[in-house]
C-alpha cells in the first residue's frame, strides 16, 4: 500500500479513521527553517470537522503534537514526525456495514485486494487521513512563505451555483464565509442549497479553485514529472476528486490556437505574458505567472437514505447512511487543496537547486 509522496520534501502518513491517532512523517525538510506551531493548527482548524451547520459534526479538535525534528523552534533536518489523536470516534455508526459494501465508498475494493478491511469510517481510505497532509502541507507553505509564494484555494463552484473567474475577486475573503468563497452574494446562495440537501438528507459536489502567486520560473520537471502532472496527481490522491484541470482547462478546447498562445513581452526587463491561458505551467515548467487550477468533487458517497447494495457474500441487502458525515465536502477541502499544492511546489523548489551548475 503506497503511503508516501514526494521526492526530496517528501511525506508519509499513518493511521485509520476510527483508530488511535493519525499522523505523518516529513523528510527532507531543510534544517532551520522557523516551525510556527499556532500557524499549523490554524491550518488544521481549517480542516477539522463540526466547524459549521454545513460540516459533519464529528467533534475533533485535531490539536497536534511534533515528536521529532524541531529543536527550539526550527527544523533540525531530520524527519518532523507529527501526530494527532483521534477523540471523537463513534464505531458503533459502522456495525451495520461490517460485511456490507457501501455504494461509491472503497469497501469493495479494499476487501477484494487486501482480503480485509477495517469497515469503521472506511479506516485507511478515509478522508480523515487529510488531518495529516494538512499539518505537512503547514511546514511546507512555511517554507514557500519564505521564497514569496503564496496558494490560495477557495470554493468556486456547489452545484450549479458558480463564482467569477478568480482575477475578479478578493481572494483576502475566502475566510469570511463558512462556506470559503470570496463572493459574498455567492456564497449565500451556496451555504442555502448546502443546508436544503442536508435537510434533504443527501448530498452535493462542487469544485475548489487554487491559485498560487509568485512562483519562480523553472519548477518542473520533464518529461514525466510536469508541475501540472504533480499538481494532478497531487490533486486526484485527495479523497472524493473525481476531475482536475489546469488554466484554460477544457474551456480551452473551444478557442483557436491565434486566441490560446500567450504571448510574451518584455515588462521592465521581466519577461511576462499578456494572457494566461497556460495556467502559469508552459512545457510542465512554470513560467512566473499565476499558476491556478480546479478541482472537482464528486457528492458525498455517505447519505442519509436507505441504498440497495450486497454484501461480501454477495447476499442482496440495504445500506442505510449512519454517523456524521458532510453533506457537501468542498468547504473542508479548501485546506487540504492548498497542502497539496504546497507539498508538490515545496518539492520542486528543492529539486530545482540542483538543476544547473
Amino acid at each position: 500500500m503506497s503511503n508516501s509522496y514526494g521526492t526530496l520534501f517528501k511525506i508519509s502518513t499513518f493511521g485509520e479513521s476510527h483508530g488511535p491517532a493519525i499522523g505523518v512523517i516529513i523528510d527532507g525538510c531543510p534544517a532551520g527553517l522557523l516551525i510556527d506551531e499556532s500557524y499549523i493548527q490554524s491550518e488544521l482548524d481549517r480542516r477539522k470537522p463540526g466547524q459549521s451547520k454545513i460540516t459533519t459534526q464529528r467533534k475533533e479538535d485535531d490539536t497536534f503534537k511534533i515528536l521529532s525534528g524541531v529543536f527550539e523552534g526550527k527544523s533540525t533536518g531530520t524527519p518532523i514526525a507529527i501526530v494527532i489523536e483521534n477523540q471523537d470516534q463513534r464505531s458503533k455508526d459502522y456495525s451495520h456495514i461490517a460485511e456490507a459494501f457501501r455504494p461509491s465508498h472503497a469497501d469493495y475494493t479494499y476487501e477484494s485486494k487486501y482480503g480485509v478491511r477495517d469497515y469503521r469510517g472506511g479506516g485507511r481510505s478515509s478522508a480523515r487521513e487529510t488531518a495529516a497532509r494538512v499539518a505537512a502541507g503547514a511546514i511546507a507553505k512555511l517554507l514557500l512563505k519564505q521564497h514569496g509564494i503564496d496558494i490560495n484555494a477557495y470554493v468556486s463552484e456547489v452545484g450549479d451555483i458558480k463564482t467569477p473567474h478568480y482575477t475578479e475577486l478578493d481572494l483576502s475573503k475566502t475566510e469570511d464565509n463558512i462556506v470559503r468563497c470570496p463572493d459574498a452574494a455567492t456564497a449565500e446562495k451556496m451555504i442555502a442549497l448546502i443546508d436544503q440537501v442536508r435537510l434533504d438528507r443527501d448530498t452535493i459536489g462542487g469544485i475548489v479553485t487554487c491559485v498560487i502567486k509568485n512562483t519562480p520560473v523553472g519548477l518542473g520537471e520533464p518529461v514525466f514529472d510536469k508541475l501540472h502532472a504533480e499538481l494532478g496527481k497531487a490533486m486526484l490522491s485527495i479523497n472524493a476528486v473525481k476531475g482536475f484541470e489546469y488554466g484554460s482547462g477544457f474551456e480551452g478546447t473551444r478557442l483557436r490556437g491565434s486566441q490560446h498562445n500567450d504571448a510574451f513581452y518584455n515588462e521592465a526587463g521581466k519577461i511576462k505574458t499578456k494572457t494566461n491561458f497556460s495556467g502559469g505551467i508552459q512545457g510542465g515548467i512554470s513560467n512566473g505567472e499565476d499558476i491556478y487550477f480546479n478541482v472537482a468533487f464528486k457528492p458525498v458517497a455517505t447519505i442519509m437514505q436507505d441504498q440497495p447494495s450486497v454484501d461480501k457474500h454477495g447476499n442482496e441487502t440495504t445500506v442505510s447512511g449512519k454517523g456524521r458525515h458532510d453533506p457537501c465536502v468542498v468547504p473542508r477541502a479548501v485546506p487540504i487543496v492548498e497542502a497539496m499544492a504546497a507539498l508538490v511546489l515545496a518539492d520542486f523548489l528543492l529539486r530545482a537547486k540542483t538543476s544547473r551548475l
